[in-house]
């Protein structure tokens, strides 16, 4: 399987993604001559090599009529998403490349919405209306689909800090329209005091990128870096890598998440107590509560209580572990949880209509299990056992 990995340890702008698909092989020409496609008036593509902190890469400007960058430019081409979308369904496009472009199109203009309290029809695109940024988003769907890639996968995206100038004034970073464009998405912020991550940049991750993670195993085949517009203390360029990766012919119906696993070990608390931390934990978010007797030093028996959360969980069960138990320390290891593809169907017994949960790996159901809190409060209507609704399941096609 042929795929993308964006490192994005500097952000990443519509820009900065051009030039690192161009560094990876998509011929400038090719791009220009695909992008002349889109009745959006004149500009010139200008591409370079450039360097940044002894890293050398491609830098793409677009270039307006007047001369003049178009980022300087920003705020001149006001559209509306329905104006963006006439533009490129009347295209000569192929459906991937107007689909991928409608995507990341549709992460703005929801983004936009949002923040600006209107309908997604009544947004009007200020920078992102801009010929650069139409140029931007198109060209990188043109550009996934040249390298034929089958899947977009990303790090965690570094978002900068202090504050930026746009249409709107002066607004903290990440910009808000950034910032809900990468909402549940892992991002790190200040390594540097401005902007690094764009709207246009978070889209393209945002509307592709199927997981974020730093850890993923692949074989590098090529790498593209794409050169920023400023020159700073850390290199400001974009590290995209082409890679190949084992085709995982179950990965549609697994999905594979970050999580965090937090643990502490308690040997001077009531036993007592346990059951009400645990029952919190999971009233607040925990995905899962478990204890394990162990022997510390001295040969003290203690419990380990171990969490698994979602990392924005994170802060909640550790205000939990402070505030409800005796202990002074935790662990918190990330991991990744993988969980298989399920469905919720029902079935009818003799006692009832019960649910049953079903798990599927490569498009067929592998296992099914009985949703214990309905056999549980049919069995109290019925005034039989739990095992009998177990045993009335065994008979039925489930």
């Amino acid at each position: 399987m042929k795929i993308l990995y964006y490192d994005c340890f500097a952000g990443i702008s519509g820009d900065m993604n051009l030039g690192a698909m161009i560094d990876l092989g998509v011929d400038p020409e090719f791009l220009r001559n695909e992008l002349r496609k889109l009745e959006i008036g004149s500009y010139e593509i200008r591409v370079k090599r450039d360097q940044r902190r002894g890293i050398f890469g491609t830098k793409v400007n677009v270039i307006l009529p007047s001369g003049e960058d178009a980022p300087a430019a920003h705020g001149h081409g006001h559209r509306s998403l329905k104006d963006i979308a006439g533009l490129i369904e009347k295209s000569s496009f192929s459906d991937g490349v107007k689909n991928t472009s409608l995507r990341i199109f549709m992460k703005i203009a929801a983004a936009e919405a949002k923040i600006h309290g209107h309908s997604i029809d009544e947004v009007h695109f200020h920078e992102v209306g801009a010929i650069d940024s139409i140029v931007d988003v198109v060209g990188a769907a043109i550009c996934f689909e040249h390298l034929n890639v089958e899947k977009v996968l990303s790090s965690p995206v570094q978002v900068g800090g202090g504050f930026v100038k746009c249409a709107h004034g002066m607004l903290p970073v990440p910009a808000p329209a950034t910032a809900e464009i990468l909402t549940g998405i892992p991002i790190r912020s200040g390594v540097v005091p401005f902007e690094t991550t764009t709207p246009t940049g978070a889209a393209i991750l945002a509307a592709t990128a199927r997981r974020f993670t730093e850890h993923v195993n692949f074989t590098p085949l090529k790498i593209g870096y794409g050169v920023g517009q400023r020159d700073t203390d850390i290199p400001n360029v974009l590290r995209v890598f082409l890679g190949e990766m084992d085709d995982e012919k179950h990965d549609q119906d697994v999905e594979v998440k970050e999580a965090c696993l937090m643990e502490c070990n308690i040997d001077d608390m009531n036993p007592e107590l346990y059951e009400g931390i645990v029952e919190r934990l999971f009233e607040i978010g925990a995905l899962d509560v478990y204890l394990t007797p162990i022997v510390m030093k001295k040969s003290r028996p203690a419990v380990k209580i171990s969490i698994l959360c979602d990392a924005d969980r994170r802060k909640g069960i550790e205000e939990v572990l402070w505030l409800h138990t005796s202990t002074f320390g935790l662990r918190v290891n990330k991991i990744e949880k993988l969980t298989l593809r399920r469905e919720l169907s029902t079935v009818k017994t003799k006692y009832g209509i019960l649910s049953v949960k079903n798990a599927y790996l490569r498009g067929e159901r592998i296992k099914w299990k009985l949703e214990y809190e309905d056999a549980k409060r049919l069995a109290k209507e019925k005034g039989v056992s739990i095992k009998a609704i177990y045993d009335s399941l065994l008979s039925e096609d489930v």
